[in-house]
């Protein structure tokens, strides 16, 4: 695999992405929502540096199943969501590759009367969105390679590396070794 985003690149971003959230908000209370399993990893280095009232919420949603490289049927789990009628909500999410996800979600989320919607994602993947939507906070732009580390994985594996990384056609094999 090739290393596209160091560890140290991604604390910077990271940083940077706490500190726009902050001014975009204003002092105003903040409810976080973290997209399972990939945010788990930018969810909690992003709340630890937004410098708001909070409150921290978790929506599953899966498009990608087993060792798959492309995105199939979206299915959202929301049982661990607070309550969002009124709240100034940040959904957060790992990558922006078709834009579907956080899409789907938006619709949703609408329907439980926030007051208001953004969202922030580390990654913003060129050339395959799929929806007329674009993030509010976006970490980097990256090209069009399946990636993983830094929450994000390939068959439940490589969500542990402290760095993103694309994976070589051959790694992406299903016979493939990890």
């Amino acid at each position: 695999m090739k290393i596209l985003l160091p560890a140290a690149d991604i604390s910077q971003g990271v940083a940077r992405l706490a500190r726009e959230i902050t001014l975009a908000y204003q002092g105003e209370p903040l409810t976080v929502v973290g997209v399972l399993t990939g945010s788990m990893v930018l969810l909690a280095d992003l709340i630890r540096q937004i410098e708001l009232p909070m409150q921290v919420g978790l929506v599953q949603a899966r498009s990608y199943r087993g060792n798959a490289t492309r995105p199939g049927a979206l299915a959202i789990n929301a049982q661990m969501l607070p309550d969002l009628r009124g709240r100034n909500v940040l959904l957060v999410d790992d990558i922006f590759d078709t834009g579907r996800t956080l899409f789907e979600l938006l619709v949703q989320f609408d329907e439980l009367g926030p007051a208001s919607i953004r969202t922030a994602v580390l990654l913003r993947k060129r050339g395959r969105v799929e929806v007329e939507y674009e993030p509010h906070f976006v970490g980097f732009d990256i090209p069009d390679e399946f990636v993983v580390g830094y929450g994000l994985d390939f068959n439940d594996h490589y969500r542990n590396l402290p760095y993103v990384a694309a994976l070589e056609p051959h790694e992406l094999a299903p016979e493939s070794p990890l």
